[in-house]
Order: structure tokens, then sequence, then C-alpha cells
């Protein structure tokens, strides 16, 4: 039988031929829609704002309020700028909120930023001109660097200059764990979004993972090699991620092994290994946040359940488990 690793090994020929696709059209001035989902976040709302009002290229901000008890709606307000709108949500979630802004929006790409995130100056210039050179692109990405609460760089993915993400026909690469992370580093098509349906709001974690296999499955990516976006490492993201467990993660694993959508384009009879190969992924991805928050005997206990699942995908488990206590 295939391993896990060995799937991220073979050759592009054993692949399965993806659909002709022909050049999407991208008009010279197209436009972008940044869609902001937020609860609570008066403590950083208005410095994210900012960041992406500073983007020369976006036409329009989308603050989705979603059952704010603080200050957030009156910092919104405050800030003039015709660019910036205020919907509301009614306290129905992020994927929920996420979705009524791109329904809302008007720009030919879409970009999803977290409240307490910050835009980098020329992020989203840097994101379309990698669009240009990619016609067949549904999506674009980038990569990021951590802050704390402060604002301070915590993060040292800057020593990883020069490293390149998958571009092109990436279904495979990205069923088998999710190497985009955070939307605020990703520009997609408004209309190939609203395609596939955007985020299941029946998902609480990893519904960017399934909602972005999804748009694999009908168009190609594009890799950006820059750092766009400070992702902030707070209090609250903190204790939120510090007490997720695997078992958090796996129904996201169920739901894209069980997308018709997802699976009518994988390689035949690379499900089931592709299935182990992301459970090891986010399996590894627990153990990496309880690295971050000094637990250090669930993070090896993490790593033992890598290595139930697959003794060759230990060793490189074990070394992005090394790298997080680094800061990389």
């Amino acid at each position: 039988m295939i391993t896990a690793d060995e799937v991220l090994e073979l050759p592009a020929a054993s692949r399965i031929a993806p659909a002709t696709r022909l050049p999407l059209p991208i008009a010279p001035g197209a436009s972008v829609s940044v869609v902001i989902p937020a609860k609570n976040a008066s403590a950083y709302i208005g410095e994210t704002i900012a960041s992406a009002l500073a983007q020369g290229d976006v036409a329009e901000i989308i603050v989705v309020e979603d059952g704010s008890t603080d200050d957030t709606i009156e910092i919104v307000r405050d800030m003039h700028d015709p660019r910036l709108r205020l919907m509301h949500n009614d306290a129905t979630g992020v994927s929920a909120a996420r979705n009524l802004g791109a329904r809302h929006a008007s720009g030919d790409w879409l970009l999803f930023l977290d409240a307490d995130d910050r835009l980098r100056p020329e992020a989203v210039a840097a994101l379309l001109a990698a669009a240009r050179g990619a016609p067949r692109a549904v999506l674009v990405y980038g990569d990021y660097n951590t802050i704390d609460s402060e604002g301070r760089q915590i993060g040292r993915r800057d020593l990883l200059k020069g490293r390149s993400k998958p571009s092109g026909d990436v279904l495979t690469r990205l069923a088998a764990g999710n190497f985009i992370v955070n939307g605020g580093i990703v520009l997609t098509r408004a209309e190939a979004f609203r395609a596939v349906g955007g985020f299941d709001v029946s998902l609480r974690y990893c519904e960017d993972w399934h909602c972005w296999c999804r748009l694999a499955a009908i168009g190609e990516f594009e890799f950006a090699p820059k750092l766009l976006l400070d992702y902030r490492v707070h209090t609250a993201n903190t204790m939120n991620a510090a007490v997720r467990t695997p078992q958090d993660f796996f129904p996201a694993v169920t739901r894209v092994f069980d997308d018709g959508l997802i699976l009518a384009r994988l390689p035949e009879g690379m499900a089931g290994p592709l299935r182990q190969a992301a459970e090891v992924h986010l399996v590894t991805y627990s153990a990496m946040q309880a690295v971050r928050f000094g637990r250090y005997r669930q993070a090896f206990a993490y790593l033992a359940m890598v290595g139930r699942r697959s003794l060759k995908s230990l060793p490189r488990s074990a070394v992005r488990v090394l790298l997080t206590r680094f800061g990389i």
C-alpha cells in the first residue's frame, strides 16, 4: 500500500489528467473586495481596517459584525472612508459572516482578512501581479509571519527565503494537508468562490481547507513567494488554539473526502492514502500548536499518534514541530 508520504512524491504522470482549463479574463483594473468578519474585535479592528485601506488596489472593505458586545461597531462607524461598509450577521459564526460579505461584494477578487491580523504594504498588489501571470488561476496566495498582541514580530518565517509552495493543479497536494493556513494571504476569484458554495457553515474548524480544496477541483492556484500578512498571536486566539485537539479537526477530513466534487478530481485509488496524509498533517499541526503554548507532553502524545498512523511520516512531523519551537 502507498504510504501517506509517498503520495506527495508521485510523478505527475501517475495523477489523474486535469480537465482542459482555458485562460480566465483578468481586467487591467481588476478590483478586490476585502471581507473582515468581526466579533468583539475592538482591540485590533481599527489597525486591521487601516492596513486594508492602505492597499491601493482595494475597491471596498466589508466588515461583517457578528454579534459584538464591545465597541467594535462604534470603531468601524468612526472610520470614514467611502470604501468601508459595515454589515451585520446576527452571531451565526465566522463562516456565515464571510459568506455574507462575499455575497454582497462587488470586487472581481475576494480576500478574507481576520479582524486581528494586518496586511503588509503592497500585499494585494503582489497577489494581483501573481494573478496576472497565471491567467488560469482561481486562487493566488502568499505567506505570512506572526506578531504578538503589541504588533511585534515573533515569527521567523523570513528565514525561509526562497521557499516554494505548489502552483498549478494543486488538488492532490492540498487534499494531503492545508498549506495555505490563513485567508489573509489569499485572493480568490469571486465568481469561483460563489460557484463552489463558499465556506461550509457546518464545519467549526478547517472550513477554509475544505473550500480551498473545492476551488482546486475547478481551477489552478498560483503561489506568490512573499510575506504578505502579519498573523497576530495573542491571548484570545492563543487560548482558543491551545485547547484544540486532532479530534476537533477530523470532521473536516470526513467532509473533504466525502465531497463529490473533490473526489471526482482526485487520482483513482488515492483517496485513502491522501486521507491518511491529511490526518497526519492535522495531528502534526496539533503538536505544533501544543509546542507554541508550552504543552510539551501533549506534543509528544500527538507525535505518537503520527507514528501510529505512519512511521515513515514521523521524522518529517518531528522536524516541523521542532521548527515551531524557534518560531518558523
